[in-house]
């Protein structure tokens, strides 16, 4: 080993093995204690017995403490240790290379010595060696390697190989690209070249790099001509998903006319696709180019063409305008700026069809055939008084153009997936089981694994013993600490208990009574932590299950009443008791309508499980409560006030028997298991969502996904109301469209069925816009979204709840967005045909102004009157 980590570690000569006997207890005590440097210095001692001894121990430690730790951050103070032990211990290149990239050490504590240690415990390997493993380096970079880019970046400036063609490694060296000291940089010449070419470079590119490359230009380390041409490269390559930051290199540059009028073309080709600070930037030097005259009639053409399909009315407003003043300076080109025009009078924007029906009808003495067609064509698609006004200009009778709506279809629901086929599938997907589980996936192992080990009892046992014997027991934890997100070990356990029942029990001898309550563990969490937990118990006992009862046959998380009945039977055939939970989650799944036949049927069962089952289906189900929804301001962290969402449904009936009574009561605190929450109580959507009201409104402004949870819910069965009404809210104001689609999705499926809660929906956007949990102009666009979904009906029935309660009154400061809740209900009122008047948008219309919310209001009621 070399002198440098023999003098910062230890007084020790390189290359003496003074632990070399014996030192992997050592090493452990120093991992264990998170001691990277003591680790190096132990490494730096070991002569090669000593490494070799190290080497073979290390990955079975790796796969022990994965096992025994619930997750990374309990045992993250041993990767940096680890790493420099497997680097200085293992043989060959690959090998090493293979341990510096383990998914483990990506969550190491970063040092700012680890490269410098790295390199010299790597030093006495041959030259050929480290040139190989550098090489293996770069390439087996991958995108969440970022932490040991500086160990590979160091060891390929070290043994000077050109770096392999690996775009995740120019993306670090871009990512740490510093100007002051790039020009003695051994890769700099290697990457700046491809600068522009990186893949990476929306990962790598921020206002930091802009800088960074302004300067190399001023310092003449890169050429100008060279990186305004790779700007414009790398913009026309990515169109829509264009760097924006490369926008502000642009900008710093601040390019003369000479430099840009050879390049229009391209600037007019970034003009339809590129992000809007691009396109801005684009039309920018266009309009400069045109300006001087040197522009062509074709890329003028091109130009406001491509302008005119894009949505975003600042462009649109700014492209207006430039062909007004464009056409000005060049007559000759007024068709090409009416044909644009006809486009933009197609946006449903009242303000721009206004600009743009103004300029058309200057425009239309100098209009040739070509350009009074495209105007008076799309002429019929506007409001009665622009059209006549484009009628009169261009002596034409207009017509109004029909509205077309979409067909109103219910979403596909959920699916489910296919039975488990035999027990070596079982034991397969058994070792597969990670935490985020998924409900079906426990569902279906927990069904399979019931019905296996009653057909297959030793087939399984075999299957399922390799996998048990690797477990360590006490990383399946015990029951008092298992909330949700932790229920991926209980499903362990239960396998756990069926493969070796006799060392469950002892485990089970040291967990306390099974209900434990759990903080962060809602009600509809816990029910299917006890249907775990029952299946342990009957397995440790040596009982005998043949058939779960509460296994879905429905996406939704429905049972089949007939095949209810059937496992039933076979429960009193074999003389088997059910098991309580499992029957009373079946009791939830089923669906509210059963046939009287059924009804009969159910009544010949003997058992008390079938008694009970009975009485359910003859109407003893837990009555459908009904729900208050409000929000609640308090105050909260360092005295600042915040909002949250209540909901509180009618009490069950005294008589309701556990665990079906706490369903029905509403947790709190935020969950991230809401997707499992619809197949609890596939048939009661309203109790459900008023659970969720606890859960989703923390997740507005996050990633999580919950939100997704309504566009399942909303294929179930029973009443929906104000629950299942703010649950949408909520969803439709979440900032990621993505999510905002899901709110979408349920509220079409509701439509389509007629269920959608549509006064209530009005009422609950009113209540969180005013406490700004949610904002309206996601809400509008989710509305929108819908509209052309098909659910025009249903927004504009929203719509009309929900204006009265937002207009202001007179003398009053309007709320932001109202103008374009207006708009949106003109879409869907035109499309749903709708007739009528609502006073306070006539109160709105009637006064003076020509503000855009007065302007919205007149059209609206104009197009309702």
């Amino acid at each position: 080993m070399a002198d440098a980590v023999a003098q910062e570690t230890a007084p020790t000569t390189p290359g003496t093995a003074t632990v070399s006997h014996r030192p992997w207890p050592e090493l452990v005590r120093l991992v264990r204690a998170g001691d990277t440097q003591g680790t190096v210095r132990l490494v730096a001692g070991l002569d090669e017995a000593g490494r070799r001894a190290v080497a073979a121990e290390l990955p079975a430690y790796i796969t022990a403490r994965r096992r025994m730790m619930a997750g990374w951050w309990e045992w993250r103070r041993e990767f940096s240790p680890l790493l420099m032990a497997g680097v200085g211990c293992l043989g060959g290149a690959a090998a090493v290379t293979g341990w510096l990239f383990r998914r483990e050490f990506r969550w190491r504590q970063e040092d700012a010595r680890d490269a410098r240690w790295v390199l010299e415990l790597l030093r006495d390997r041959p030259e050929q060696w480290r040139a190989d493993a550098a090489s293996r380096m770069v390439v087996g970079l991958r995108t969440d390697d970022a932490q040991q880019w500086d160990i590979v970046a160091a060891l390929v400036r070290e043994t000077g190989i050109e770096p392999p063609a690996g775009d995740l490694f120019a993306t670090g060296w871009l990512r740490r690209l510093d100007p002051v000291t790039a020009g003695a940089d051994p890769l700099f010449p290697h990457l700046a070249p491809r600068l522009f070419e990186i893949d990476g470079l929306a990962e790598a590119f921020s206002g930091r790099q802009s800088r960074g490359i302004h300067r190399l230009v001023e310092d003449g380390l890169l050429k100008r001509a060279d990186v305004i041409d790779g700007i414009l490269g790398r913009l026309l390559r990515d169109g829509p998903s264009a760097v924006v930051p490369l926008a502000d290199l642009h900008d710093r540059l601040g390019l003369g006319l000479e430099e840009v009028t050879p390049r229009v073309r391209d600037y007019v080709r970034l003009l339809p696709v590129a992000p809007v600070a691009v396109a801005s930037l684009a039309l920018a030097q266009v309009q400069r180019v045109e300006a001087a005259g040197l522009l062509a009639d074709e890329l003028f053409a091109e130009a406001v063409d491509g302008l005119a399909f894009r949505p975003e009315k600042k462009l649109l407003r700014a492209t207006v305008t430039w062909i007004g003043e464009a056409v000005g300076r060049v007559p000759g080109r007024a068709d090409a700026g009416l044909g644009a025009l006809a486009v933009i009078l197609g946006q449903d924007v009242l303000d721009l069809q206004e600009r743009a029906t103004r300029l058309a009808v200057r425009l239309a003495a100098r209009a040739g055939r070509q350009g009074r067609e495209a105007i008076t064509e799309a002429a019929g698609g506007l409001p009665a008084d622009l059209r006549e006004k484009i009628s009169t200009a261009y002596g034409e009778p207009i017509a109004e153009e029909a509205a077309e709506a979409q067909p109103l279809v219910a979403r596909p629901g959920p699916g489910l997936p296919p039975p488990i086929a035999s027990p070596e599938e079982l034991a397969r997907q058994v070792a597969a089981i990670r935490w985020p589980l998924g409900v079906y996936e426990f569902e279906r192992v927990l069904a399979g694994l019931v019905e296996w080990a009653d057909r297959e009892p030793q087939e399984l046992r075999e299957a399922l013993r390799p996998w048990a014997r690797r477990i360590d027991p006490g990383s399946l934890g015990f029951y008092g600490r298992q909330s949700m997100e932790r229920t991926y070990e209980l499903l362990h356990r239960v396998v756990y208990a069926f493969a070796e029942p006799e060392e469950s029990a002892k485990l089970s001898g040291q967990v306390a009574a099974s209900d434990v309550q759990v903080d962060g563990s809602g009600p509809l969490d816990r029910l299917f932590q006890r249907r775990a937990r029952e299946l342990v118990a009957c397995f440790e006992s040596g009982g005998r299950c043949p058939v779960l009862l509460a296994v879905p046959t429905s996406g939704t998380g429905q049972v089949d009443p007939v095949v209810l009945l059937d496992r039933l039977e076979r429960l009193e055939a074999a003389g088997v008791e059910a098991l309580p939970v499992d029957l009373a989650q079946a009791m939830l799944r089923l669906p509210r309508e059963i046939a009287p036949a059924v009804v009969e049927r159910a009544g010949t069962l003997t058992s008390d499980a079938g008694r009970a089952c009975a009485a359910w289906l003859r109407g003893g189900r837990p009555a459908d409560p009904d729900v208050t929804c409000w929000v609640h301001r308090q105050r909260g962290y360092q005295g600042h006030d915040f909002a949250e969402v209540r909901a509180e449904p009618s009490r069950p009936p005294a008589e309701t028997p556990a665990p079906l009574g706490e369903l029905f009561t509403p947790g709190s605190g935020h969950s991230y298991s809401v997707a499992w929450w619809p197949l609890v109580l596939p048939s009661h959507r309203e109790v459900v969502a008023a659970h969720l009201l606890s859960s989703l409104p923390a997740s507005l402004e996050s990633n999580d996904r919950q939100v997704r949870v309504l566009a399942d819910l909303a294929h179930g069965e029973g009443p929906v109301g104000p629950a299942m009404a703010w649950a949408l809210a909520c969803g439709m104001g979440h900032r990621n469209a993505a999510d905002r689609a899901a709110a979408v999705d349920a509220l079409v499926t509701l439509a389509a069925r007629g269920e959608a809660p549509v006064a209530a929906l009005g009422e609950a956007v009113a209540e969180l816009v005013a406490a700004e949990v949610v904002k309206l102009s996601r809400v509008i666009s989710a509305l929108d979204e819908a509209t052309q979904s098909g659910a025009h009906a249903a927004v504009w029935a929203v719509i009309a709840d929900l204006l009265p309660r937002l207009l202001p009154a007179e003398g009053e400061r309007p709320r932001s967005g109202l103008a374009d809740l207006m708009a949106a209900g003109a879409r869907a009122a035109r499309l749903a045909g709708t007739r009528g008047d609502l006073p306070a948008l006539a109160a709105v219309a009637a006064r003076k102004g020509s503000s855009r919310l007065a302007q919205e209001a007149r059209r609206l009621r104009a197009l309702l009157t």
